[in-house]
């Protein structure tokens, strides 16, 4: 399958691999991550990829694409069903880009706008200085509750009636419980602002009726397609019938020019795989899986009590930093991410929290009895994060566990 980079660009090719082993014999738990079908990947490498196609289908700039233009109707029409959402814009690259289109499409420079901290679970494009979100525009932050770490609505309502925000943004990178969408609406409706909900961490659970959709409630909703709707990379809009024009116009022409068409292609790959009804059954088990790792609660406390998604995240100020226990996991074949905890007194680049997904392996075939071996395998190193002996038992043990679900036959074969 890969004999032609094989051939042609020998380091490239030394590269893939040593990731591709690395994926196969480690856990994944990065949230943001999971594991592409074979069909995604595929469809990737199309020729489709060859074609600059700046426009929409039927109204392209260039000629000759009617084969492009069909490819990019299915993918619409793929993720409207699949969402129940009036209009779709396909073309977004990635999730920031796609983010700034919905500012830039909803409302003007500087305008005001609601979005939640990046310390509280927030990300970057919602609202951060050093980011485009916060220079560009007037950002009024809000976060979750100290009591419980749930997001405090009391505060969401007292910001928007005081500030007046052209928009409120919901959705989050580590946030682990449900958000009450139908909240968030009745505030926005109250101070007349555009309700916008990032889904990129929970659109797959969302698919696989895992988790409520934000569809019904919100004007826009964007999601990436690479965490759990388990596609490519890249990421798509919805919104409603009427703010379509909008939309369409801020990702091209205003910030976006030719899209990346096998990117499309793939994108409708993972619809139509969203659709089926195993994908319900994965969307699920992912959740189930998740909580299952509730069980780190035992000797960790857990941010919020726990979860209702795909993600936990952890507090280790008793015991170590964040900083600390990533690297000994990623030392003992385990991958995750330090993280800041709401209200954390340590800095982001060493926080006193970890971040915890099960979507890779949910992927992989793992259920919960597995998660009550992986909880185990955390805990054990994270008692001893300086034992080398501990870590290299715990790899061991990482190893046999991802032989028994091995990832991606065809390119080990191909190897």
């Amino acid at each position: 399958m890969l004999e032609h980079l094989k051939k042609e660009d020998p380091d490239i090719f030394s590269l893939h691999l040593m990731e591709l082993q690395k994926q196969s014999h480690s856990l994944h738990m990065i949230p943001s991550d999971n594991l592409a079908s074979m069909a995604v990947l595929q469809a990737l490498s199309i020729p489709a990829q060859n074609r600059y196609a700046e426009g929409y289908p039927g109204r392209r700039y260039y000629g000759g694409q009617e084969f492009i233009d069909g490819i990019e109707r299915t993918a619409i029409e793929r993720a409207k069903k699949l969402f129940g959402a009036a209009h779709a814009n396909v073309q977004p690259y990635s999730g920031s880009p796609a983010n700034q289109a919905v500012y830039f499409a909803l409302m003007e420079l500087h305008d005001t706008f609601l979005g939640m901290r990046l310390d509280h679970g927030g990300h970057l494009t919602h609202g951060h200085l050093v980011n485009f979100s916060g220079k560009h525009y007037t950002v009024v932050p809000y976060g979750v509750r100290k009591e419980d770490e749930l997001i405090d609505f009391d505060e969401v309502r007292r910001l928007a009636q005081e500030h007046k925000p052209k928009l409120i943004q919901a959705g989050y990178t580590a946030y682990s419980r449900i958000i009450d969408f139908r909240q968030f609406r009745e505030i926005c409706d109250e101070v007349g602002a555009y309700f916008f909900v990032d889904m990129s961490h929970f659109a797959g659970l969302v698919a696989g009726g895992a988790y409520p959709s934000p569809v019904p409630y919100a004007d826009a909703v964007m999601t990436t397609t690479h965490k759990t709707l388990r596609g490519p990379r890249g990421a798509i809009i919805l919104c409603k019938q009427e703010l379509a024009e909008k939309i369409d116009k801020a990702v091209f022409p205003g910030l976006q020019g030719g899209p990346h068409e096998n990117a499309i292609a793939a994108k409708a790959v993972c619809f139509k795989e969203a659709m089926q009804p195993s994908f319900r059954d994965y969307a699920h088990q992912i959740v189930k899986n998740c909580k299952k790792l509730e069980l780190l609660g035992a000797e960790m406390r857990l941010v919020s009590g726990g979860t209702d998604s795909h993600l936990l995240l952890v507090d280790l100020q008793q015991k170590l930093t964040g900083k600390v226990a990533e690297k000994a996991l990623d030392e003992s074949g385990i991958t995750v991410n330090k993280n800041t905890i709401p209200f954390d007194p340590r800095r982001p680049f060493d926080p006193s929290g970890i971040r915890l997904g099960t979507a890779t392996l949910t992927s992989r075939g793992m259920k919960e009895r597995e998660m009550e071996a992986v909880a185990d395998l955390i805990l054990r190193v994270l008692r001893n994060p300086d034992n080398p002996d501990v870590k290299q038992q715990v790899r061991n043990e990482v190893m046999e566990l991802c032989s028994r679900f091995p990832i991606y036959p065809e390119l080990q074969t191909a190897a």
